[in-house]
């Protein structure tokens, strides 16, 4: 009973802590490799390798997993993400992975079939302009939500350059 811990020995216990320490130490250095991406606002595909990451090393934190294992895992995990990274853009990939953003508001007027088909309400379209400062709906030239789920507001004095929506979803009207 003295050698359990309800029901782990103490060589169980270090090697949880022995492997914990180890893959995540591997984790920290293959995130340093391969950049800031794998931190930065995420993409459906970013925040599903971090996910996977995350269950990477908690798999070999808490299992007899190899810890080797879950280096390869990690490691193979983030050079994916380097590689569909630096595919983007260049080769259509972008559009596989990624969401593409879409025009929520033009002036004044939300667009309703963008609305829905984020599922964004014009009460949370509301809140966003009023966190980006604006205090006249006829000051907004463009709301648009990213790629990554962030909303943007683009308001103030008009014209707004046509660059700033290239890309961007811009419904039926």
């Amino acid at each position: 009973m003295i050698d359990t811990w309800l029901g782990t020995t103490a060589t169980e216990l270090w090697l949880v802590i022995v492997s914990t320490a180890f893959i995540l130490v591997v984790a920290i250095a293959v995130i340093r490799v391969s950049g800031l991406r794998a931190l930065s606002k995420m993409s459906s595909f970013d925040f599903i390798v971090t996910l996977a990451l995350g269950s990477t090393v908690a798999t070999v934190a808490v299992t007899p997993a190899s810890v080797w294992a879950g280096a390869a895992a990690s490691a193979s995990l983030l050079g994916l993400q380097w590689v569909v990274a630096k595919l983007r853009g260049r080769t259509g990939v972008d559009r596989i992975v990624d969401n593409r953003p879409k025009l929520l508001m033009v002036g004044p007027d939300m667009i309703e079939e963008n609305l829905r088909a984020t599922r964004v309400t014009h009460d949370d379209v509301v809140a966003r302009l009023r966190k980006a400062n604006v205090t006249r709906l006829d000051r907004v030239l463009a709301v648009v939500m990213e790629t990554t789920g962030d909303i943007s507001v683009l308001h103030g004095d008009g014209p707004l350059d046509d660059s700033l929506l290239r890309g961007v979803v811009r419904g039926a009207r």
